[in-house]
């Protein structure tokens, strides 16, 4: 039966998701992209803009270990609505972060606490409002790919709506900068908060389980549940996996302490680079648009090749995981180069920009692998409580990273050499996948089939 004649209204569904992962990235880098004005005018220090960062990343990471489960029990077009209602709120009031009163100032001051001109608290309330909502993004997308493409075509719709992620992330240095110069820096949380609400309406209107879905064939239905139909009613009735169970495998661990270390070096990048080139170069927000652009499309190149290069060596004869982890390893090496970022900076700002971009790539490349892990070894019904004990210990891995840099950055200010900083951080970026897979591989050598759950 050909495509024409099957139908193709899962790929406008696969369409919904690409938009509201564009969008979930958009939301998450207005405030990295404005941040060095927004420290020069709200008077911030590094400490404090990790602080704000980091409650971002805390939420984020307790959060999803529930999602999952919150999804499954309200259901996708539901949860999909609640998560982006909670996550443009969140984004829009950042522009409503109201300095402190002067009575609240001379409360403070007399209890000899240290406040700065605008509330870091109200930033760090909006933060946690939209960690909160983008939790709900990545498993929501999963589970709306799982209901609406048969099983060989799930990691392909997969692959185009995470592409998503490096669509906003490239947009958002185009819109954010030139937003905010032309009418203000609140103009810019609000616009681009907006925006997803008018996704959430598309959503409602395309949107409904395969079964109920009006507006697709019957035999697009059928060759969409063609292999997956059988196996439904065991998954259904199948007992919830206990979390304290999955934390007596050392699969689990692998997966945790890879995640746990190389999360926070995508969120160091994502969230520090503007004010690395702004400190470094003295480039303004309207300068930095085109580096970042340029950064983020090399990121593109990184998810492609990442899910390339395990399919190879499958070919050649190795089982999942080997090749899976001989992918891995050649990964791991390419974020080196971020230890030359520092040493070669005198040469031009575009010599860390384009070692960065090598890195970050890498990044998502191992991100793109990483995940695979779990489904090479658990079954199907622990998937999705590993990888939400894993999305948790690699936020939590993000707090960390943040907040270390930003004591780094002021400690080093202070002293004068806040290039020294940024050197030490580049560092831990740069061998951080190296030790992850070396841990990863000493806890699992070989592959090993979870079939006790």
């Amino acid at each position: 039966m050909s495509s024409t004649s099957i139908g193709k209204y899962r790929w406008t569904i696969c369409a919904l998701l690409f938009f509201a992962t564009t969008v979930n990235y958009l939301d998450r880098q207005v405030l990295s992209l404005l941040a060095p004005d927004l420290s020069k005018e709200f008077g911030w220090s590094n400490t404090d803009y990790a602080n704000i960062t980091a409650v971002f990343q805390f939420v984020y990471a307790i959060a999803m270990l529930f999602a999952g489960r919150l999804i499954d029990k309200i259901g996708t077009k539901a949860a999909y609505t609640l998560a982006i209602i909670i996550w443009s709120l969140g984004a829009v009031m950042h522009a409503f972060a109201i300095p402190a009163g002067e009575a609240t100032v001379n409360v403070l001051s007399a209890l000899g606490l240290a406040v700065v001109p605008v509330s870091v608290a109200g930033f760090m309330l909006s933060r946690a409002i939209l960690a909160l909502g983008e939790a709900g993004n990545f498993p929501a997308a999963i589970k709306a790919t799982a209901e609406y493409f048969p099983k060989h075509e799930r990691s392909f719709a997969t692959g185009i709506f995470n592409s998503g992620a490096n669509i906003g992330a490239i947009l958002a240095p185009l819109t954010v900068p030139w937003i905010a110069a032309k009418w203000g820096w609140q103009t810019a949380f609000i616009a681009i908060g907006a925006v997803g609400f008018v996704w959430m309406l598309f959503w409602e209107m395309l949107y409904a389980k395969p079964e109920n879905q009006r507006r697709m064939s019957k035999e697009e239905l059928a060759y969409i549940q063609q292999h997956d139909a059988p196996a439904e009613p065991g998954a259904v009735t199948s007992e919830k996996t206990s979390w304290l169970k999955l934390l007596t495998y050392r699969q689990t661990w692998a997966f945790v302490f890879g995640k746990f270390m190389t999360d926070g070096v995508w969120w160091f990048f994502l969230f520090w680079l503007p004010k690395y080139l702004e400190v470094q170069y003295k480039m303004q927000k309207t300068d930095i648009v085109l580096p970042l652009t340029v950064l983020y499309s090399m990121t593109m190149v990184g998810s492609i090749g990442g899910g390339y290069l395990p399919a190879y060596f499958m070919k050649q004869g190795m089982a999942p995981y080997t090749g899976r982890m001989r992918a891995m390893l050649l990964i791991a090496l390419f974020p080196l180069v971020v230890l030359l970022a520092q040493p070669f900076g005198y040469i031009s700002a575009w010599v860390p920009v384009l070692l960065i971009g090598i890195g970050a790539s890498a990044h998502q490349a191992w991100s793109a692998n990483i995940f695979t892990t779990v489904s090479d070894m658990f079954p199907k019904k622990a998937v999705a409580s590993v990888v939400g004990i894993g999305g948790m210990a690699g936020g939590l891995g993000g707090v960390l990273v943040s907040k270390t840099g930003g004591w780094l950055f002021d400690y080093y200010k202070a002293a004068g050499s806040i290039q020294t900083g940024y050197a030490i951080m580049f560092s831990f970026c740069a061998v951080a996948y190296l030790v992850a897979w070396t841990v990863m591989k000493l806890l699992v050598p070989a592959h090993k089939d979870i079939t006790d759950l």
